[in-house]
């Protein structure tokens, strides 16, 4: 008879699976030195025809070209709600609505005007999609080895968003320069129009502190809506195989597959455009004044001023973050990289439970 404590625990973890699926699942691969390594569960399994192995340098540099496609061409897109957005936050007197801040952008600089940073966001984003999506998949194996495949299987969304704010610490990074030149040129009319035309001059002023200063600020927006964005597209597929597609994922067309990712995406983008808000308020406006603390800028904005231009950010990110997730796994498919189902409770540990013979 197994210990009571280990049933409990499966029982009352909060990250747990609705339901459990009595499914066999197969034995872990050989690594790429010859030794055995415990992932999730589901990730085990390689279908017939793939490129390359799990968790390969291959695979790793792949899902790397994955995020800079789908990070830095969606950004870049959305290039005028974003404009809109940020003149919204740091000046909420002249620019009061999505509506509104389009018009005076429009009649103030000419509909070219709306395309102001787009050489910052394509470059800066497509940096941090790199980093993102290519670090969370090295820090999801490198975790998932540590735990154990019964710990990480019970522990799975603890892993996820272990794994993505690892990714986004050094994603953002990569991020800061470009984004405190994007902001620069967005928010501060008569400043600079060209990524070429901002830079040196950003870099006489203040030095390279003005590229960095908004970097803690950064992680403090980016690091919590990364940390949603991964966890809660992780387990809203998960939900979605198990309570709404009437079929197994096996069973599911290529097709089939992206509609549920860009699903999950979707409502994955609309809780991180909320839990992120506040700090990216803070970003666009220490980038904006020069000699500003991100201290300083939040005692400024107060409660209410941290939260404009949330329903523009909001629309921005719900479609952003859909985009790219279908970007992304449209990647894998188009590279035959191992896109791995839900994962599934190991034998050892139905065992342990009880749940089988």
């Amino acid at each position: 008879m197994y210990p009571t404590t280990l049933t409990q625990l499966a029982r009352a973890n909060p990250f747990s699976a609705p339901l459990f699926t009595l499914q066999k699942v197969e034995e872990p691969q050989q690594s790429l030195h010859g030794q055995r390594t415990r992932r999730l569960a589901a990730a085990a399994t390689t279908e017939e025809g793939d490129s390359c192995e799990f968790g390969s340098k291959k695979y790793f540099v792949l899902c790397g070209f994955g995020g800079i496609l789908s990070c830095g061409t969606t950004h870049t897109a959305v290039v005028p709600l974003d404009l809109v957005k940020c003149r919204m936050q740091v000046n909420p007197d002249k620019y009061k609505s999505i509506g509104n801040g389009f018009s005076v952008t429009v009649r103030e600089d000419g509909t070219r005007g709306l395309a102001k940073g787009w050489a910052p966001t394509f470059i800066g984003y497509s940096m941090q999609g790199l980093c993102k999506f290519g670090f969370y998949e090295v820090f999801k194996i490198f975790y998932s080895d540590l735990l154990g495949e019964e710990n990480t299987y019970l522990w799975r969304t603890s892993l996820y968003l272990a794994a993505s704010a690892s990714a986004e610490f050094f994603a953002d990074i990569a991020l800061a320069p470009m984004e405190a030149v994007k902001v620069r040129i967005q928010t501060q009319p008569g400043y600079a129009n060209t990524l070429r035309e901002c830079v040196p001059k950003m870099f006489a002023e203040e030095g390279l502190w003005a590229f960095y200063k908004g970097v803690v600020p950064l992680w403090m927006r980016q690091i919590p809506y990364t940390m949603m964005k991964f966890a809660c597209f992780e387990r809203t597929v998960e939900t979605i195989y198990k309570y709404v597609v009437p079929k197994p994922r096996t069973e599911c067309s290529k097709a089939e597959q992206l509609v549920v990712t860009f699903v999950a995406g979707y409502i994955a983008g609309v809780f991180c455009a909320i839990v992120s808000h506040p700090a990216d308020s803070v970003v666009s406006v220490l980038n904006k004044e020069r000699g500003s603390t991100a201290i300083g800028v939040l005692k400024k904005l107060g409660p209410k001023g941290v939260w404009k231009g949330l329903v523009a950010r909001i629309i921005m990110i719900g479609t952003l973050t859909a985009l790219q997730w279908f970007i992304y796994d449209s990647v894998k498919v188009y590279f035959r990289l191992p896109r791995p189902p839900p994962p599934e409770m190991p034998e050892s540990l139905k065992k342990k439970l009880g749940l089988t013979e």
